[in-house]
């Protein structure tokens, strides 16, 4: 784990966000923030030599950039400041700051339950630094950052994705590898082109335009993330598969889905249909959250309906017309529309020679 830190040297107002590895996607997010925190973007910002960002030193203050840190530096316009190797005393400004974090920050350690929740406290933590007064100064930090934000760039009318982008092929299994792990898409796009998104926190998948999965994303190796609704429509066709699905594995589903699987199992004689209609209840997880489809099969179970159809009745909206009404605004011409009340005598014609014709 590390640490993402700027500083602006004239209000010492500082930006700090923990990340799972340094890398590519970490410094653009860190940026991205940062900028939304100061409210602006700096003319010129100075770095260390990080691999990241530099890939090959020229000369004492000549460097060979990233693509990626190109990439960063062309949407929001700042020059770069690489400071000279193993002068430490050329960035003395941000290693203060981040002693001074350690130290005020991570002392005691922070108990928290993921890094989300972390960079939650940290990010509080640099704004209540704000109303702090330095030495020798007679305004907040917070008043001396307006001076800072008026010589700022602007920050762009877009925001910078950060996000690394992989174009793929998804495998026979509806799997694509990015930084060494595998995530699931829905089976009908296997053997389809898709385009990896990688962020600091989530592996989004897309086809074409369309967004057809996203996950959590993993900073270990060679792990497989399923999602099991992808596999679903698959198990659908092939319902003897279903104790045996590696992607439903370690699904764990309220009890009421269990007592539904052997009502269907008992009542459904012929081979593989009640595994099939439990597969299809399963699949109003696609389209609803387990909450509302537990609560359904729940009511369901009640009055002993244990089809997909009748577990759906207790999930479609219901409206009750009495509470509402129609309104005219706009549609004054329909006050003119007359309908007539409905006469039943003459449903008695079509039961007359030659009424029903």
């Amino acid at each position: 784990m590390g640490f993402f830190v700027m500083v602006l040297p004239h209000s010492d107002a500082f930006f700090v966000m923990g990340f799972e590895r340094e890398c590519t996607e970490s410094y653009w997010k860190g940026h991205v923030q940062a900028f939304e925190c100061f409210g602006g973007v700096p003319n010129r910002i100075s770095y260390d030599n990080s691999k990241v960002l530099v890939s090959k030193i020229i000369g004492p203050r000549d460097r060979k950039l990233t693509d990626g840190f190109l990439k960063l530096q062309c949407h929001y316009l700042f020059r770069e400041h690489f400071c000279r190797v193993r002068r430490a005393n050329e960035k003395g400004v941000v290693e203060g700051v981040v002693k001074f974090a350690r130290l005020n920050f991570f002392v005691p350690v922070p108990q928290v339950h993921d890094l989300d929740e972390l960079n939650g406290k940290l990010a509080e933590r640099c704004r209540e630094d704000l109303k702090r007064r330095l030495r020798g100064k007679t305004g907040t930090k917070a008043e001396m950052l307006k001076e800072d934000q008026a010589a700022f760039l602007a920050l762009p009318e877009v925001a910078f994705d950060a996000c690394r982008k992989q174009p793929t092929r998804a495998n026979s299994l509806s799997l694509v590898r990015f930084d060494d792990n595998d995530y699931s898409v829905p089976v009908h796009y296997a053997h389809h082109e898709i385009l990896i998104k990688g962020y600091v926190e989530r592996v989004v998948l897309c086809h074409k335009d369309k967004v057809v999965a996203k996950h959590h994303r993993s900073w270990g190796k060679e792990g497989v993330f399923f999602d099991y609704r992808h596999y679903l429509p698959l198990l659908e066709r092939k319902p003897g598969a279903l104790d045996y699905a590696l992607p439903l594995a370690d699904l764990n589903l309220p009890e009421c889905f269990e007592t539904l699987r052997r009502r269907l199992l008992a009542e459904e004689p012929k081979e593989g249909e009640g595994p099939r209609e439990f597969i299809r209840v399963l699949r109003l997880l696609e389209d609803y959250p387990i909450g509302r489809v537990r609560e359904a099969v729940e009511k369901a179970l009640l009055i002993r309906a244990h089809s997909r159809d009748a577990v759906l009745q207790f999930l479609l909206p219901r409206f009750s017309w009495e509470h509402t009404t129609f309104l005219l605004d706009g549609r004054e011409h329909l006050r003119l529309v007359k309908v007539a009340k409905p006469d039943l005598s003459l449903y008695s014609t079509l039961l007359s020679e030659g009424g029903a014709s």
